[in-house]
C-alpha cells in the first residue's frame, strides 16, 4: 500500500547564504540561466527569510498503483518565512507539469493541481524546517535582533 500521496524533493538554498553571483566565464548556458533566476530572485524578495527551492519535483498519486494515476510537476522559486523564520508565509513559484501517467487529466484538472503544489510546497517546507535545528534559527534571530537594538546592524545584508 502506498503510504504518501503527496511527494516532494527539492534542492533549497538560502538566499541570505549568497555571497557573489557573478556568472564564471565558462559556465554553462544551464547554470548561467540558473544564476539569473536565483539574482532575480534575491532582487524580488531579498534575502531575509527566504529560500530559492530548485531541482524541485511535486508529485501527486491519484490512484494505488504508482503505474496509472501520477500527475507530476517541476517546481522552481521562492519560499518565504514569518519573522521566526519557523514558518512559510509565502511561495512565489514557477510550476510546470513534466508527466503524467492519468489518461483523463484534462486542462482544468492540470490547473488545480498545480495550484495544489503550491500549497503542498508550503506545508512540506514547514517539515523541512521543523526537522531542521531550530535552536540555530533561533540563536541566529536572537543575535540579529541584539544587533539591531544596538544600532550595529543592518537589516538587509548578509543575513
Amino acid at each position: 500500500m502506498f503510504g504518501r500521496w503527496v511527494e516532494f524533493e527539492f534542492d533549497c538554498l538560502p538566499l541570505r547564504s549568497l555571497g557573489r553571483l557573478d556568472v564564471p566565464l565558462d559556465a554553462s548556458p544551464k547554470y548561467e540561466a540558473f544564476v539569473l533566476k536565483v539574482k532575480s530572485a534575491l532582487s524580488k524578495h531579498g534575502a531575509h527569510n527566504t529560500y530559492y527551492l530548485h531541482h524541485a519535483i511535486c508529485r501527486f498519486h491519484l490512484t494505488n498503483d504508482p503505474n496509472s494515476g501520477l500527475v507530476e510537476f517541476d517546481v522552481e522559486g521562492v519560499v518565504m518565512t514569518g519573522e521566526q523564520d519557523v514558518k512559510t508565509k509565502a511561495v512565489d513559484l514557477s510550476i510546470t507539469l513534466s508527466k503524467e501517467t492519468c489518461p483523463w487529466l484534462n486542462e482544468p484538472s492540470v490547473e488545480f493541481l498545480a495550484e495544489s503544489v503550491k500549497h503542498a510546497v508550503a506545508i512540506e517546507f514547514d517539515r523541512y524546517i521543523q526537522a531542521g535545528d531550530l535552536t540555530k534559527t533561533k540563536a541566529r534571530i536572537e543575535a540579529m535582533s541584539e544587533q539591531i537594538e544596538k544600532g550595529d546592524g543592518f537589516q538587509a545584508m548578509y543575513l
